[in-house]
């Protein structure tokens, strides 16, 4: 099962298009407000407003032979100590060696958002590159999941 935190994820249609290549169920868990899909292995599963509720909902599902695309980093770190394989959008594993390190960063840079409220900027625009490394990601994480899940 592919578990996608669809609230703000860039990639859903390139997840959509590989589940069905590879006749794997998904489930696209959000608040609501995504359109429902004709696709007989599409899953919209629709969780209660409020803060972190889609996260909960996957971390309560997630475990070995399932992948988990997100940008949550603590809702990776969950997912990989369940067993998972954990994606961002970008293609970029989330794994046992890396998780503590993107926890560490994300605290860092909370952190620094704080100290300077006038500290402006995001990250890089969301290119096609990352769309290809994303579709390439998940084809590797899907064959590991599945090595995992048997």
């Amino acid at each position: 099962m592919i578990y996608v935190d669809a609230d703000a994820c860039p990639v859903k249609a390139e997840a959509e298009q590989i589940a069905t290549r590879n006749r794997v169920k998904i489930a696209f868990v959000s608040n609501g407000g995504l359109r429902p899909s004709a696709n007989p292995l599409v899953e919209m599963v629709y969780v209660d407003h409020g803060a972190d509720e889609a996260d909960k909902w996957i971390a309560e599902r997630a475990g070995p032979g399932d992948v988990v695309v997100t940008g949550d980093i603590p809702l990776a770190a969950k997912a990989v100590a369940a067993g998972a394989e954990v994606l961002r959008h970008n293609g970029e594993a989330f794994t046992e060696a890396n998780i503590g390190t993107a926890l560490a960063t994300r605290d860092l840079m909370a952190d620094l958002r704080a100290a300077d409220p006038f500290r402006q900027g995001g990250g890089r625009p969301f290119s096609k590159t990352d769309r290809a490394r994303f579709r390439d990601g998940l084809e590797r994480a899907l064959r590991r999941a599945a090595t995992r899940g048997s």
